[in-house]
């Protein structure tokens, strides 16, 4: 006989879960019990959504599903933005959430949320487990939806009496991923398709990658001389150092990166969606039927067909596909000499950062400084804001699993992923780009990166507005600011008051310093960099935007 709460925690360990995030209610206590006996690492965060962001980091860095847990009503609407974040993202991710008593429901209990209905656009599956006897069939079931297909966030529910009720249940057994492989023929017909060609191009996105997959499909573009670009926010699948490399197609494209895309006539996009962001808008490919001859590899059958129309579609994960396409024989006469290279040299010059900006403070620098001491296994996190584009333009991932953002653009999202890349990662260096903005909404859990000794580097950028928002202003509405400005705290005392290292950069020389005493320090450091409102982004500032407009 067993808790409900137990059989929670052994469905957990049957299904190899290392390590959750949680914020702790009354509504699960029993699973907080039975997790004092577990070998399960419960990191306690101070805030769901940074909670369900922790998860969804966890997952995006492993491809196994995160795991989140939170009380209910309150608890479970603050860990919403985690949920969005998994769910556009991609990301295998499960949200357990402490539930009023079952002979309680449809009362408007204390806190009662019915989360089938409050989560049903944003999670694969939203259950309930009224029974005690079914945790183990809930639980392995949660991690197959999570997982399998075009993977996402689950959400179950767990009554707070269903946890305290001793039942005899079958030991749970851990899930088994499903794979989805592509079949000789489409193989041979995507062979057909690349060869008669003179300007392709090969778009790498989505989840479900792992080392082997980029390994293999790097050898696949070398043989093929293909170009290859990285969809939005997924820049670690391809060495930005590598000879076939042509960019990120995403927010700010290069604009001769773009012109490629569009002037392909086939394009391979393999794993990603293709959604707003990497399309500038559904520009770059017409929409349903494209210009270019696409070929869609995508593991989840419902995605491929549903925006755009390809001319040929295959079922199948990424990781799969590249191990099907690594030692396919290249034509013995490439119908597209130099695309490849030149793609390359155009990505190299767009991402070579400016040397000066307005105002004290110059990002180039700062992000070239970065560049010559960063290591190439360097983790790099960060939320939303105009700020990200000095590191998605700038910095040259070199490595699989070094990138944890989200492509939802949800603000607030680096500094709780650098916390969960730190506990998984502990001997590599992790760093969170974030705005003022960005940083606050979650910046309570920088007391979590304390707590738990991880040495997580965050790079406030500071400029006192929502930089993004004010852009957007001073182009729509120029001279009329509302609802932007910003008064900010003191970033160094506030980590210092936290039990952190803090550092404040007023001018671009003072940064080596910082960044040394920061590493030096061992300890979860800020440095923030006080940046002029002008240097809004790398190649405009505000004025030049209020008077284009």
């Amino acid at each position: 006989m067993k808790t409900g709460g137990e059989l929670i925690v052994e469905a957990l360990a049957a299904n190899g879960v290392e390590r959750l995030f949680c914020v702790p209610g009354e509504s699960y206590l029993a699973v907080l019990d039975a997790l004092y006996d577990a070998k399960i690492g419960v990191t306690v965060c101070r805030a769901e959504g940074g909670a369900t962001m922790m998860a969804d980091a966890w997952g995006k860095l492993t491809g196994k599903p995160g795991i989140c847990f939170v009380t209910r009503g309150p608890g479970a609407t603050n860990a919403s933005p985690g949920i969005h974040i998994a769910k556009q993202d991609s990301t295998p991710l499960i949200l357990f959430i402490g539930q009023v008593q079952r002979d309680a429901r449809e009362r408007e209990a204390f806190q009662e949320v019915e989360y089938r209905r409050f989560f049903a656009d944003t999670a694969k599956w939203v259950a309930e487990i009224d029974d005690a006897r079914r945790i183990p069939e809930f639980v392995t079931r949660a991690f197959s939806v999570a997982t399998s297909g075009r993977p996402g966030p689950v959400v179950l529910a767990l009554p707070e009496d269903m946890l305290t009720d001793k039942v005899e249940a079958v030991a749970a057994q851990g899930w088994q991923p499903v794979e989805t492989g592509p079949s000789p023929a489409s193989i041979e017909k995507l062979a057909d398709l690349l060869q008669g060609a003179t300007r392709p191009f090969v778009i790498l996105g989505g989840s479900r990658w792992n080392e082997n997959a980029v390994q293999s499909i790097t050898r696949f573009a070398e043989k093929w001389h293909l170009p290859v670009g990285c969809s939005f926010r997924r820049q670690m699948l391809f060495d930005h150092l590598h000879p076939n490399y042509a960019g990120d197609v995403g927010i700010g494209i290069n604009p001769a990166l773009a012109a490629r895309v569009k002037e392909a006539d086939v394009l391979l996009l393999i794993g990603g969606r293709f959604g707003e962001m990497p399309s500038s808008g559904y520009t770059l490919i017409d929409s349903p039927y494209p210009k270019q001859t696409l070929i869609h590899v995508h593991p989840d059958a419902d995605e491929l067909g549903r925006v755009y129309r390809p001319s040929l579609a295959i079922n199948s994960a990424p990781d799969m596909f590249a191990e099907a396409v690594e030692h396919l024989a290249p034509p013995s006469h490439i119908n597209w000499p130099g695309e490849a290279e030149n793609a390359h040299k155009s990505y190299l010059a767009w991402s070579t950062p400016p040397k000066t900006g307005p105002g004290k403070v110059a990002m180039g620098p700062i992000i070239s400084y970065l560049e010559s001491v960063l290591p190439e296994d360097a983790i790099m996190t960060n939320g939303a804001g105009n700020y990200a584009t000095w590191l998605h333009r700038f910095h040259r991932f070199r490595r699989f699993g070094t990138q944890a953002a989200p492509t939802s653009g949800s603000m607030g999202y680096g500094l709780p992923a650098a916390v969960a890349a730190k506990q998984l990662y502990p001997e590599r260096t992790v760093v969170c780009f974030a705005g003022d903005g960005c940083f606050l909404m979650n910046g309570q859990d920088f007391a979590t990166a304390v707590q738990y000794n991880l040495p997580i580097i965050v790079l406030v950028i500071n400029n006192n507005i929502y930089g993004t928002i004010r852009m957007h202003q001073e182009r729509e509405y120029p001279g009329r600011v509302s609802a932007t400005d910003l008064t900010n705290p003191d970033f160094a005392m506030l980590a210092r008051a936290y039990g952190g290292h803090g550092e404040t950069v007023d001018a671009t020389e003072e940064f080596e310093g910082a960044w040394q005493r920061a590493v030096e320090s061992g300890k979860p450091a800020i440095i923030e960099i006080r940046l002029d409102p002008e240097a809004i982004t790398p190649a405009k500032t505000l004025s030049d935007i209020r008077n284009k407009r």
